[in-house]
């Protein structure tokens, strides 16, 4: 499950489209807004992925991994 994150969502046109917050770059689109929301849930869990593994790949020797609440 992913933690929460905000969507700003606007319809344009024809199309629904939005950006997540809090991770630059995370942005898409949809025919509907539930389309828009799925695929925006989808955009984001890629991208924190591939964070992920970056993040992972650049730790050099032992490392841990620690929870970070706010």
């Amino acid at each position: 499950m992913l933690a929460p994150y905000t969507a700003v969502v606007q319809q344009a046109g024809n199309w629904w489209i939005g950006w997540v917050e809090e991770v630059p770059g995370v942005n898409s689109q949809g025919q509907t807004r539930e389309e828009l929301l799925d695929n925006l849930r989808d955009a984001l869990e890629e991208a924190l992925d591939m964070n992920r593994a970056d993040a992972r790949a650049a730790a050099t020797g032992a490392y841990e991994e620690v929870s970070l609440a706010s």
